[in-house]
């Protein structure tokens, strides 16, 4: 499956700080992908936050982007 997250997702300097937000809110990416990692449900995201399930499906492929694109150094060993 592929998506533009570009058409879900925006930065803009006077919305939260410059912060990446789902377009048309206030609701970070970074919030989303927290929950996603903390186990929540997509469904409760959605409830919580009145988002679609798209706008979790963009966070997701934006983050995936960044991974793909960015390194993070990991202290020597940490694979292991």
């Amino acid at each position: 499956m592929s998506m533009h997250w570009q058409e879900r997702i925006s930065v803009d300097p006077n919305i939260c700080h410059g912060k990446v937000c789902i377009k048309g809110t206030r609701i970070m990416v970074s919030v989303i992908l927290d929950n996603l990692a903390a186990g929540e449900s997509h469904q409760a995201i959605m409830d919580s936050y009145h988002i679609e399930e798209a706008d979790i499906q963009a966070a997701l492929f934006y983050a995936a982007d960044l991974a793909r694109d960015r390194m993070v150094a990991l202290p020597i060993g940490a694979a292991q």
